[in-house]
């Protein structure tokens, strides 16, 4: 007997041992209401929601970061009151005839929380739902010893908001809240120019600002290298941070949530005897909080 026919004898027994074990509660979708959403839709996050009559929601994820990220939840009305396991199989439907089911995975199922499962997971069971084939957990009851769960996503209606899905996730933002959330912008000698770096940076943030103006509070210190005057030093680390206030504003971001303070000289991160050193000095430190 070859492996995948081992796989696929094991796959039928755990599914009879399921049913003859105790009764088999299960929870899915009709194929005429079987719903499929876009319920976010950003350069932030895409998710894809379908909903399950009398258990919950299942929903797949994927936020704005530097690498592809994709996340299964199972968002249900009535969460686990202990620890197990959920064995995940995709389950041809019932007009595959011939074709047998396969385990994706095992999902942790915790006490009190939603369960979920990672990337690779995640984009399988996105892959056998193309195919036709239905994700289908299967564990038993956590508030009955009798019962067993079926819990199974319907393939139908699937295509065209997997397709919308698809394309959301690949216009993802290339970078999340926690890469820009401290930055330090670098200035010309003597002027409220940016560097070359510092203009690609700071437009990274304003790309970010025109999705998510929902920020808490940003905090701009501006300061100087030590050439000139403390007191020209001190307005011109103000006008810098004020000039940042300014684009953000642009963006949207509520004016009264951003704080500019100015240190002028103070508070150096390098000496200023040579011109690389003073370059570093020359800076706005941006801080955000959500």
């Amino acid at each position: 007997m070859t492996v995948d026919m081992k796989k696929c004898v094991i796959a039928i027994s755990m599914a009879i041992s399921f049913s003859a074990a105790g009764g088999l509660r299960h929870y899915s979708s009709s194929v005429e209401a079987s719903d499929w959403q876009l319920i976010e839709k950003s350069r932030l996050q895409c998710t894809l929601s379908h909903q399950l009559p009398g258990y919950g929601e299942a929903m797949f994820t994927s936020l704005a970061s530097k690498q592809l990220n994709m996340e299964f939840e199972l968002d249900m009305f009535k969460l686990p009151r202990n620890y197990a396991v959920a064995a995940v199989y995709s389950v041809p439907p019932a007009w595959m005839p011939g074709q047998m089911q396969r385990e994706i995975a095992q999902m942790p199922i915790r006490k009190q929380y939603n369960g979920d499962l990672p990337e690779k997971a995640a984009w399988t069971m996105l892959s056998e739902l193309e195919k036709g084939y239905w994700p289908t957990l299967y564990y038993q009851d956590w508030y009955s010893d009798f019962d067993k769960i079926a819990v199974a996503l319907n393939a139908s209606n699937f295509s065209r908001p997997y397709t919308e899905f698809a394309q959301c996730v690949a216009n993802l933002l290339p970078f999340s809240f926690e890469d820009i959330s401290y930055t330090v912008l670098s200035y010309q000698s003597n002027s409220i120019d940016l560097t070359k770096y510092s203009k690609k940076r700071l437009q990274m943030i304003g790309e970010y600002l025109k999705e998510d103006t929902d920020l808490d509070l940003i905090l701009l210190d501006g300061y100087t290298d030590s050439y000139g005057g403390s007191w020209n030093n001190k307005q011109l680390s103000i006008r810098r941070a004020v000039e940042i206030k300014t684009f953000f504003s642009d963006m949207g971001v509520d004016p009264s949530r951003i704080e500019v303070t100015g240190h002028g000289e103070r508070r150096h991160v390098a000496p200023n005897d040579n011109k690389m050193s003073r370059a570093k000095n020359r800076r706005v430190v941006i801080r955000m909080a959500k």
